[in-house]
């Protein structure tokens, strides 16, 4: 179920800010109440709206909705997909991406709260599909006493990647997290619970880990581009059986040679006999936890967009403005013009 909502937010407010917030155990109710008017189709909230404001990009049947001038404050990935791309430059429409608002100090805010709940449910998920009758090798994250823990390599240091180990970690798994750059290793080693290891990523050493990882998480991101294959198809003759690959970057195009994307309702696939698990989205299985921590983080940014207009709000403040990333035809954020080889135009506001 999908719930259109108009919320009017203030007086001075310039346009409409429209909700599309998937069933998360908040009922129609509770929004008619705070003076929101829920809107029957999809159709009449694009046919009204000056601004979207959404969890994740438009689908399909969404593109020829969009409109010239519109406002989208959302979820892109503009770099995984093509034909999104094209879409949103023919439309006309200001794309703001939630995924690439960066702070002075490089610091993704829009992404932290959905990282922080794909790197613990990654290790979750991985940790179901090890068992046997989810299709897994069959092994105890923490072990018994007398039996060795599972072993779990994490592959990016980041935000997901430091709260896949440290949830693997509390499970009792043995766990080695691997990362580019030594100054996040140092800090990792230092605040990571004692069976948590820290790696220099390289292939080498990737390869080597592959050999004994019962559960692999990747969590490779780089802002607003297409995330590198550093799992190829050929290291996966390196794996047990029934290992679980779990691909937390697939949004982003996915770090495993091997992935391509999965839904909730079929969330897995063999390759080779290794099972992979690349569900784009996976904050949405627990959509109550990821609606609350995902508006805190959003709010005060929408607020900025609704009351000053998409121009003025990204001319005050350098963070939004480094969200944008198609406006009125043109793309104006490198990564995503390169990944598609498109002509990047420097936005001047």
């Amino acid at each position: 179920m999908i719930i259109f909502a108009k919320i009017c937010i203030s007086d001075d407010y310039r346009g409409f800010i429209l909700l599309f917030v998937h069933l998360a155990g908040f009922g129609d109710e509770a929004y008619i109440a705070a003076g929101a008017k829920i809107l029957p189709t999809m159709e009449d909230v694009y046919a009204i709206a000056e601004m979207i404001v959404k969890v994740k990009e438009p689908i399909e049947r969404e593109y020829k909705l969009v409109r010239k001038g519109q406002l989208l404050f959302t979820y892109f990935h503009f770099a995984s997909s093509e034909p999104l791309t094209k879409a949103m430059i023919e439309s006309g429409a200001v794309c703001c991406a939630y995924e690439t608002v960066e702070r002075k100090d490089r610091s993704l805010p829009l992404l932290i709260p959905m990282s922080e709940v794909a790197g613990r449910m990654a290790t979750q998920e991985g940790c179901y599909f090890l068992e046997r009758p989810r299709g897994g090798k069959g092994k105890l994250m923490g072990g018994v006493p007398g039996v060795k823990p599972a072993k779990v390599l994490v592959i990016g240091g980041g935000v997901v990647g430091t709260a896949s180990a440290r949830t693997a970690a509390g499970m009792g798994a043995d766990v080695t997290i691997c990362d580019v750059s030594l100054p996040r290793l140092a800090y990792l080693a230092d605040v990571m619970p004692r069976n948590v290891k820290t790696l220099m990523s390289s292939e080498y050493n990737i390869r080597e880990e592959l050999k004994s990882a019962d559960l692999v998480v990747g969590s490779v991101l780089i802002p607003g581009a297409k995330a590198p294959k550093l799992v190829t198809r050929d290291m996966l003759a390196l794996m047990e059986p029934g290992s679980v690959l779990v691909d937390v970057a697939i949004d982003q195009g996915g770090c495993f040679e091997t992935s391509h994307p999965t839904t909730h309702e079929e969330p897995t696939y063999y390759v080779d006999g290794i099972l992979h698990y690349c569900v784009a989205n996976i904050p949405g299985a627990v959509p109550y936890t990821s609606t609350l921590a995902l508006t805190n983080a959003t709010l005060p940014y929408a607020l900025q967009l609704a009351d000053k207009g998409w121009r003025k709000a990204c001319a005050d403040n350098e963070e939004l403005r480094k969200g944008l990333n198609v406006v009125e035809g043109k793309v104006v954020y490198k990564e995503v013009a390169e990944a598609w080889g498109l002509p990047f135009e420097q936005l001047e506001l």
